[in-house]
């Protein structure tokens, strides 16, 4: 393996450390005791900003690095391949609109902070099939690629095991948040893939 695929998961390594870091409950408040409550008010937003900045030049790596190619999936493969990548978009698309869009950038904080005893744990829609449905739509797009390479093959796997960690670290801070409310959720609804009954599993939570 020469030093593309190295490059690309020391990358990978270095946003997901810091991007991680950013999300922590600890560096919320931090802010807020630099900046006061205001900082409520932006962060959401501001974070999001920044994640997407630093992670275009990583999803760039794989095509401007030295290469080699591993396959194209040909038709008729490639229409089932298109149509997941198509549902993954999807649902991507109905999950922030469940759980709330304009909170998930991070614009409806800039007009009016939402309080943290007013949050709400969103088990409705997709999250009634899995925890993260984001992330299950986010992986399901980038392996459904219908070309692939060994630098898009790293990046892939890469990308999924920072997904997998981050939903881990994001289930702590729901816990602390929502306690026994999301401990039932966690013991009826699957993480990432779903499962037959899924949906039905929320009904007692």
């Amino acid at each position: 393996m020469g030093f593309s695929p190295w490059l690309i998961l020391l990358a990978l390594l270095i946003y997901g450390v810091i991007h991680s870091l950013l999300a922590s409950l600890g560096s919320k408040k931090r802010a807020r005791q630099v900046f006061g409550k205001s900082v409520d008010r932006w962060y959401r937003l501001a974070y999001n900003v920044f994640a997407t900045v630093s992670l275009l030049p990583i999803l760039v790596l794989p095509a401007i690095l030295p290469d080699k190619h591993l396959y194209t999936v040909t038709y008729p493969w490639v229409v089932l391949f298109l149509a997941v990548q198509g549902l993954a978009i999807l649902a991507l698309i109905v999950g922030l609109w469940q759980t709330g869009i304009w909170s998930f950038f991070g614009l409806q904080q800039l007009v009016e902070p939402v309080p943290a005893e007013s949050q709400q744990l969103t088990i409705h829609g997709l999250y009634r099939w899995v925890r993260h449905p984001l992330y299950t739509a986010g992986l399901a797009f980038i392996w459904f690629v219908p070309v692939m390479t060994v630098n898009l093959l790293v990046l892939n796997i890469g990308l999924t095991l920072y997904l997998i960690m981050g939903a881990i670290f994001e289930e702590r801070k729901l816990l602390r948040e929502f306690g026994h409310a999301y401990a039932e959720y966690q013991n009826q609804v699957p993480m990432l893939i779903p499962r037959p009954s899924g949906w039905r599993s929320t009904d007692k939570v």
